[in-house]
């Protein structure tokens, strides 16, 4: 018998369309983590493949390829990415960042540097939101479930930013947050063809994934199903595409990436 595929992947609402319908699949094993914590298990060979946060491309200590059968985008407000402020984005000098994601902390970062002309200083939040003391932070960058289930009261910070859509006003293309990226070193064999079939089933079942998900992640119905439908996006287009070589330019121009590896895509038909 073939032994299963190893890949990793996020817990979050945002990737059940991507993979959920491989679940119960034998040709797979998932392992779930949060996305900063994914490319440890592909660097050490826990997983041939994960769906990695953006700038975990640049920063891979082993080469990869970008998959382009699947990933989590947006072309406007992402909903779950997003700085709480009291005061407004131009006077920012503090940010406490949920670090589960890579990349939201440099889009953020790029966001504030080249629309804002500010350079705050990045201050890392507990992994337990709970424990921190947030009444007295200028600001927050909270990313996932939580900005939904766990977010600060409005009245506390006025202003809010959503980065999905910040990128899109400015840039006028759509921001890939993760994307499914393969150990160059590893024959794919039937993964591409597994994981796009899983983005294409996964994405016709939403109402199955709101019935799932909604109430046991403390979600308003109606709000997450327009979360899979409206704000998010799973198919890797050519804008998008564009859209990863500008926040790379970006990020390496305001020195937020030190490596700019070429991207390479593993085409499937």
């Amino acid at each position: 018998m073939t032994e299963p595929l190893n890949i990793g992947c996020v817990s979050y609402l945002n990737s059940k369309p991507l993979i959920e319908p491989l679940l119960d699949n034998p040709a797979v094993k998932v392992h779930f983590a949060v996305p900063a914590a994914l490319l440890n298990l592909v660097s050490r060979g826990q997983v041939c493949c994960a769906l990695l946060p953006m700038v975990d491309y640049q920063a891979s200590p082993v080469d990869l390829l970008l998959l382009p059968v699947g990933g989590i985008a947006c072309d406007g407000p992402t909903l779950t990415v997003r700085i709480f402020s009291r005061v407004p984005p131009q006077r920012i000098t503090h940010l406490y960042a949920d670090t589960d994601s890579h990349t939201s902390v440099i889009l953020a970062q790029v966001i504030l540097r080249e629309f804002y002309d500010v350079r705050p200083e990045v201050i890392p939040l507990p992994a337990d939101l709970g424990s921190a003391d947030i009444h007295h932070h200028e600001s927050l960058l909270l990313i996932g479930d939580k900005v939904v289930n766990a977010a600060p009261p409005p009245g506390e910070f006025p202003w809010q930013l959503d980065l999905g859509q910040q990128w899109k006003q400015f840039t006028k293309l759509p921001f890939v947050f993760a994307m499914w990226m393969l150990r160059s070193d590893v024959n794919p064999g039937p993964l591409p063809r597994l994981l796009l079939e899983a983005r294409e089933k996964g994405t016709a079942m939403t109402e199955e994934l709101v019935n799932r998900y909604a109430q046991r992640r403390h979600w308003p119905r109606d709000l997450a199903h327009d979360y899979f439908t409206k704000y998010l996006q799973y198919q890797i287009t050519p804008a998008a595409r564009n859209g990863i070589e500008t926040f790379y330019a970006l990020a390496q121009r305001h020195g937020l990436m030190v490596n700019r590896r070429p991207l390479r895509y593993l085409e499937h038909g």
